[in-house]
């Protein structure tokens, strides 16, 4: 099969590709222009989702597309609504136009409408485009995601390497279910290839239930770090990402991160199928699964200065 994947040099993107080829398919990278293809994908076209010919020309010939684009703050041009909902909008008829006959669209666990969240208000959007577009579609509404190159690991061990204490967002005793990347990319292959899933929309989850204290202690130990772990109001949370998002090139947290953190992360919202016994993931959030998942050790720095990072990459 010849499949398209849009943010398909994202972490999910790129994950899936590898995937993908590894199981003998042809896939076309769709993303905003920065090449980081795994070395065995060979077409990327840094057209972004704006223009729906350009769009139809990347994916000519293409039998399924995976929608992995999105965004969790918006800065520019990238708004929730240009990108979750004109950008799908315009990927669905781009699919259309050259007879893909399959859509999976990559959502949140709790996205719904009418919530106060732009981020959840707009992946809901999307997820309502996609499910009336007439196309056989897969929508799955994931909640936290790791492996290697994602935000979670990276974000908290630099964190962790970075400042001598790790804040918990809130009071309450929420939790989540991690998920393995190669869970998520595995189910998603199967819609994709085996017509699993048809027009479905899914909750998917690790499956082990922790808090935020858990998975923090967890990657403390594999890194071999001892902060101080402790709850903060959510406002403070909300004041940090204010300063994050105007300052990193991918914000230590972001508002719409920090929404998502004060809210149970386990309990999926309008997902109204489930996955099969075959497909539910296995795999725990276990020391060897951080290892893996762990980038190069070390501290925050100039590197992750946003206005840094428009200099080098103009």
């Amino acid at each position: 099969m010849k499949i398209a994947i849009t943010g398909g040099t994202g972490f999910v993107g790129r994950h899936l590709a590898q995937r993908l080829v590894q199981d003998g398919h042809e896939v076309v990278l769709i993303s905003r222009g920065v090449d980081k293809r795994e070395p065995t994908v060979t077409k990327l076209c840094p057209i972004g989702m704006s223009n729906i010919v350009e769009l139809s020309e990347a994916m000519e010939g293409c039998d399924a597309v995976a929608h992995l684009a999105g965004i969790n703050r918006e800065i520019g041009e990238q708004t929730y609504a240009n990108v979750h909902v004109a950008g799908t909008s315009n990927v669905l008829q781009a699919a259309k136009i050259v007879g893909a006959k399959k859509v999976i669209l990559l959502s949140f666990l709790r996205a719904r409408p009418d919530c106060g969240s732009l981020y959840h208000e707009s992946k809901w959007e999307a997820e309502e485009l996609v499910r009336n577009s007439g196309l056989d579609y897969t929508i799955f509404k994931a909640g936290v995601i790791y492996g290697k190159g994602d935000h979670m690991l990276d974000h908290i061990s630099h964190a962790l390497h970075t400042f001598p204490a790790f804040l918990l967002v809130g009071f309450k005793k929420l939790t989540m279910r991690p998920l393995a990347i190669d869970d998520l990319t595995l189910v998603m292959a199967k819609s994709l290839t085996e017509g699993r899933l048809r027009k479905a929309t899914v909750p998917i989850t690790g499956p082990e239930e922790l808090t935020l204290r858990q998975v923090a202690r967890r990657i403390s130990r594999v890194i071999g770090r001892r902060p101080l772990v402790f709850a903060v109001p959510v406002w403070v949370h909300y004041a940090m990402a204010w300063v994050f998002e105007r300052t990193m090139t991918i914000p230590l947290s972001a508002k719409a991160q920090v929404r998502i953190l004060s809210e149970s992360m386990c309990e999926p919202l309008l997902a109204n199928d489930e996955l099969p016994q075959d497909l539910l993931p296995q795999t725990k959030f276990t020391d060897e699964q951080i290892k893996l998942g762990l980038p190069e050790a070390g501290r925050f720095g100039l590197k992750d200065c946003l206005r840094r990072s428009a200099r080098l990459n103009p």
